[in-house]
């Protein structure tokens, strides 16, 4: 008979191995990493891995990130709390849960309907109400709520995208993997001239896909 595991404890020793001891320090994405139940974003059969340091199989060839990600993207957008925010590429919506424990309105686009739905399904159980939700080409961001305040990009395109800097409101802050061979986790901050890039670490996340 299998032991009942105690997902509690292992959201638990998830911050204090993974996330506290490699450096995120921010206490409200802390709190919120505390509080979503991440094994139910993943499939049943990978409950076991939830709180394990790194990405899961999700289905339709998506990942779910590894939860040091998660934390480590969420942090560098230096979220306050009132926020409206954009995430492209809702994938299994626990980062989408992550931004909605932190932030004012959460806004995410993903390309694959199955997956979409998915999410929005294990999103409305948990009881979130300040998520939006849309099916399409998250390349082009979701025009009719812009400026965002910060934007979240869960895939790597080739380059950042022109549609996304623009729906970043001023000073705006976006954080976005880029690259095809090799990726690289670049933060992009919005000027009244011109975008600001920096580039922060190597990652590894699922193509972006695109209609275009």
């Amino acid at each position: 008979m299998m032991r009942k595991i105690n997902f509690a404890r292992e959201r638990e020793r998830m911050i204090f191995e993974q996330i506290k001891a490699r450096g995120v320090k921010d206490s409200a994405v802390l709190r919120a990493l505390l509080k979503v139940p991440r094994h139910m974003f993943v499939p049943e059969d990978m409950q076991s891995y939830a709180y394990h340091d790194e990405p899961l199989p999700i289905g339709e060839g998506q990942t779910i990130s590894q939860p040091y990600i998660v934390a480590y993207m969420t942090e560098v957008l230096h979220l306050g709390g009132q926020e409206k925010v954009l995430e492209v590429g809702t994938g299994s919506g626990y980062q989408a849960a992550i931004l909605a424990e932190i932030v004012r309105e959460v806004y995410t686009v993903e390309i694959i309907e199955s997956l979409a739905l998915k999410a929005e399904a294990v999103l409305e159980k948990l009881g979130y109400k300040n998520i939006y939700f849309k099916i399409g080409d998250g390349t082009w961001g979701w025009e009719e709520y812009k400026p965002y305040d910060a934007i979240i990009v869960t895939a790597a395109p080739a380059k950042v995208p022109k549609a996304l800097q623009k729906q970043l409101r001023i000073s705006g802050r976006m954080i976005i993997p880029v690259g095809s061979m090799f990726q690289e986790l670049v933060l992009v901050t919005r000027g009244a001239k011109r975008a600001k890039k920096k580039k922060l670490l190597p990652v590894r996340f699922v193509p972006l896909i695109s209609t275009h």
